[in-house]
């Protein structure tokens, strides 16, 4: 089998390897299609330490069909997804062509959803999906008032975009791209503003312009956002793309009840992941998917990442195995 492995001297490589070099797991499964999410292009450049051992194939998502099986819940021929549980960090991940992994990382791809939509969607449209299903658990609705998305040029901020403009949500896309505005209208963004009224240092209270939102990218952004979210409003963390740091203030949170949810991908529940998937394959029209992809092989993944990092890609990658 084909895959990317990495080296402890930071080199990045296609290499053949031999499906018996994979590590333990209870099912084998054939791997139709992957992503790059941001993880991954840090994983590629050696810009962050994502490997936690060596030699490791990352690609933190994929889809594919079992091949062998041990596992009670999964029969050879099951179409399955994996997104998180450390694969590409701590387990060989998806840039390979086959991946053995826990069965208790699967699920079973919805019967309406294409596996190619499934990869174009990736961890990046999953986690959309659970923020905001987390925004509307948490009752923000349509009616509560303006949405803010950042980051709405890239996977998340796309499919975010999309499902709230369909859920009937306002949706005001945060974002540096101008010339992408066409674009966003298109996802369904009913505004756009300029990121950079967001990446400076944050009042302690600002406007209260926002009933909810959703954010990748933490820092400044954040504490801005935070601190021009309305009374009750709510606040969805899942990235942090600016950078970890969060330069903000109490006085949001103890002044106007704006409730901080952070949301996390990686170990999620599995009744909270499958329903997101459900909630996907229901709600997000396959054509909003098809706009914001771009398919490419495990060739082409290196370059790409690099892309990434440079902020130069707007949509998905979505790589062909």
């Amino acid at each position: 089998m084909r895959a990317i492995v990495l080296r402890e001297d930071k080199q990045v490589a296609i290499e053949q390897c031999n499906v018996t070099d994979l590590p333990e797991g209870d099912v084998l499964v054939k791997v139709a299609y992957s992503t790059l999410n941001y993880k991954d292009a840090l994983a590629l450049t050696a810009s962050a330490p994502i490997a936690k051992s060596y030699p490791m194939v990352p690609g933190i998502d994929f889809v594919g069909v079992v091949k062998e099986s041990n596992a009670s819940d999964f029969a050879v021929g099951d179409t399955v997804v994996l997104n998180g549980w450390g694969v590409g960090e701590k387990h060989w991940g998806g840039l390979a062509e086959y991946a053995r992994v826990k069965s208790k990382w699967l699920i079973k791809l919805p019967t309406n959803m294409a596996p190619q939509d499934a990869m174009s969607i990736g961890t990046a449209g999953y986690t959309a999906m659970l923020c905001c299903n987390a925004l509307r658990d948490a009752g923000v609705t349509p009616e509560s008032g303006n949405i803010l998305v950042s980051g709405a040029t890239g996977g998340v901020g796309s499919v975010a975009v999309a499902i709230l403009a369909k859920r009937g949500y306002s949706v005001t896309a945060l974002s540096g791209k101008a010339e992408q505005a066409e674009y966003l209208t298109g996802l369904g963004a009913s505004a756009i503003k300029d990121r950079k009224e967001y990446e400076g240092k944050a009042r302690i209270l600002g406007g209260q312009d926002w009933a909810g939102a959703v954010d990748v990218v933490g820092s400044h952004t954040l504490a801005n956002i935070i601190a021009n979210t309305q009374y009750g409003g709510v606040v969805t963390a899942c990235g942090l793309a600016q950078g970890m740091d969060l330069p903000s203030s109490v006085a949001p949170f103890i002044l106007r009840g704006v409730s901080l949810l952070g949301i996390d991908s990686v170990y999620c529940p599995q009744e909270r992941r499958q329903r997101a998937w459900n909630d996907l394959a229901e709600e997000l029209d396959p054509t909003v998917i098809q706009q914001i992809t771009h398919e490419i092989g495990l060739d082409d993944c290196i370059e790409a990442a690099q892309n990434i990092m440079a902020g130069s890609v707007t949509g998905r990658y979505l790589v062909k195995l």
